[in-house]
C-alpha cells in the first residue's frame, strides 16, 4: 500500500483518531494509502512504531445509544514512523515522494508557534512550523504539488495559524518569492476540530488486556468510542471520510463547533483537573465520582462557562452529554496526562471564558478563578510537566509576576491578583477541601 500521509504526532490521539479512520477508509476499500509518522520533539515513541511495523490495538469503549460498547481493532495504517532528530535526512526525503498528498498534525496546543530563532540549516529546527517549512521547501523543490494540511492542535484557527507561522519562517529565511506563491496557491491549510476522549496506554489494565490480545503490544491504545471531526473544507473526493462511516462534517466554517467543545469538553477539564490532583485524585472517573468536585465540575459548566455561550438549549444538552462521557466506566483518564502543558491550555480553553464571564458580569468567575489559583499551586510541585522554561519560572515567580507574564496569557492578568492570591493562600495553608468548600459555598 502507498504511503499517502505525513503525520506529526506519535502520541495516543491520532493512534486512536485519524489513524483508526484511515484504517477503517482501507478497509472498506475506500483508500489506498498509510500514514509515516514523524516524531515532532526529540523524544518519543518512534522505535516502537517501528519495532511493531506501525500495527497496534485500539480499544473503542463506551456507551453509544444507551449500550455498553467495547471494540477492538488491530490498526494498520502506519507504514513506519521517522524520527528527524536521528535521521533528518530521511524526514526531508518524505516531501520527494509522489504519492504524498495529506499531512495531519497534532502537536498540542504549543505546538504551533513562531520562534523567529531558527535557520533552514538546522537539522532539525525546534519548532513543528519550522520544520514542516522546511519539509514543503523541499517539496516545492520537486517541483510536486502541495498538501492538504489538516491541523488538529487545540488553537482557535488552527490551519491559518499554522500557515501564517510557515509563511514567516519562509519569509525569515528569505525563501524564493515564487516558493511563497506555491505555498499560497498549491497547498490547502484547513482549520479543523477533533473530538474523542483519548485515553492512551492502560498501565492498570495491560495484564488482561494482553492476556484477551494474545499478544504484547507496547502500542496499546485506548479511547472513548465517541468521536466528532469538523473541519473547514471539503476535500471528501480524496478522503472519503463520511463515506467510511466516520462522523466528520465538512463546513464553511468550524468555529461555532470548535468554541462550544474547546470551552465546554476541554475548558472543563483543564478547569478541573489541576485542583482535583492536588486534592488527592489521579483520574477523571475518580472526579465523577467525588461530591465536591463534581460539584465544582458542574457549577464551573453550567454557571460560568455556558452561559457566555448564551445558555442555548443546544450548549446546555452538549454540557450534560459531556458529562456522561467524563463518566464513562471503560475511561481512566489520568489527571497527570490532561495536565501536560496546562499554561498554554488555560490560556486556549480556560481564559477566554474568564474574559468573557467578567466582561459581561463585571466580576470573576469564582470556580474559574479558583482554576487558575490552582495551576499556580500546581506548577509549584514537582507533578507539572511542561516546556522547562515554564516550570522553572512558575515554579518560583510570585503570582503579580505570573499574572502579568503576556507572553503565557497574551495579555496582562493583573486584574485578577487579589482573587487569585486568595485562593492560593487557602490552598496552601488551609488544604485543598477548605478552597474547594469556600468556592462552592
Amino acid at each position: 500500500m502507498k504511503e499517502t500521509i505525513i503525520q506529526f504526532g506519535e502520541g495516543g490521539f491520532l493512534r486512536s483518531f485519524v489513524d483508526v479512520f484511515i484504517h477503517k477508509m482501507n478497509e472498506q476499500g475506500l483508500y489506498d494509502g498509510k500514514a509515516v509518522v514523524v516524531q515532532p520533539i526529540s523524544k518519543g515513541l518512534i522505535p516502537v512504531i517501528n519495532e511493531q511495523k506501525g500495527v497496534y490495538h485500539q480499544f473503542l469503549r463506551g456507551i453509544e445509544n444507551g449500550e455498553v460498547m467495547d471494540e477492538c481493532i488491530e490498526v494498520k495504517s502506519i507504514s513506519r514512523g521517522v524520527d528527524p532528530y536521528a535521521d533528518y535526512r530521511a524526514y526531508l526525503d518524505l516531501a520527494k515522494n509522489p504519492d504524498m498528498r495529506i499531512i495531519i498534525s497534532n502537536t498540542t496546543e504549543a505546538g504551533i508557534e513562531y520562534l523567529g530563532t531558527e535557520s533552514l540549516n538546522d537539522a532539525p529546527p525546534k519548532s513543528f512550523p519550522a520544520k514542516l517549512t522546511a519539509l514543503l521547501y523541499e517539496r516545492y523543490k520537486a517541483g510536486l504539488p502541495g498538501f492538504i494540511i489538516f491541523s488538529c492542535e487545540l488553537i482557535d484557527n488552527n490551519g491559518k495559524e499554522l500557515e501564517d507561522c510557515v509563511l514567516k519562517y519562509a519569509s525569515l529565511w528569505k525563501l524564493p518569492d515564487e516558493f511563497l506563491q506555491w505555498l499560497k496557491n498549491e497547498n490547502h491549510f484547513l482549520n479543523t476540530l477533533v473530538d474523542r476522549i483519548c485515553t492512551g496506554y492502560p498501565k492498570d489494565e495491560v495484564e488482561s488486556l494482553t492476556k484477551r490480545l494474545g499478544v504484547e503490544d507496547k502500542l496499546m491504545n485506548t479511547a472513548e468510542i465517541f468521536h466528532l471531526w469538523v473541519i473547514e473544507g471539503d476535500f471528501e473526493d480524496e478522503f472519503p471520510l463520511k463515506k467510511a462511516g466516520i462522523n466528520v462534517i465538512w463546513t464553511d466554517n468550524v468555529k461555532p463547533y470548535k468554541k462550544r467543545k474547546v470551552r465546554i469538553l476541554n475548558g472543563g477539564h483543564t478547569s478541573m483537573v489541576l485542583a482535583a490532583r492536588l486534592y488527592g485524585l489521579s483520574t477523571v472517573k475518580e472526579c465523577l465520582d467525588d461530591e465536591i468536585v463534581f460539584s465544582f465540575l458542574k457549577k464551573t459548566m453550567f454557571e460560568e462557562i455556558i452561559p457566555t455561550l448564551g445558555n442555548r438549549e443546544e450548549d446546555i444538552q452538549f454540557g450534560k452529554d459531556v458529562l456522561e462521557r467524563f463518566a464513562n466506566p471503560f475511561v481512566k483518564h489520568q489527571l497527570l496526562s490532561i495536565a501536560l502543558n496546562s499554561v498554554s491550555k488555560f490560556k486556549a480553553r480556560v481564559l477566554p471564558t474568564i474574559l468573557e464571564y467578567y466582561e459581561n458580569n463585571k466580576v470573576l468567575p469564582k470556580c474559574m478563578t479558583f482554576s487558575l489559583a490552582a495551576l499556580i499551586a500546581f506548577y509549584r510541585t514537582d507533578e507539572s510537566n511542561d516546556n522547562e522554561d515554564i516550570m522553572a519560572f512558575m515554579k518560583d515567580a510570585s503570582v503579580a509576576d505570573i499574572l502579568k507574564k503576556e507572553a503565557y496569557w497574551g495579555q496582562d492578568l493583573s486584574f485578577m491578583k487579589d482573587a487569585v492570591e486568595h485562593y492560593l493562600d487557602v490552598m496552601e495553608k488551609e488544604g485543598m477541601k477548605k478552597a474547594y468548600e469556600e468556592v462552592l459555598a
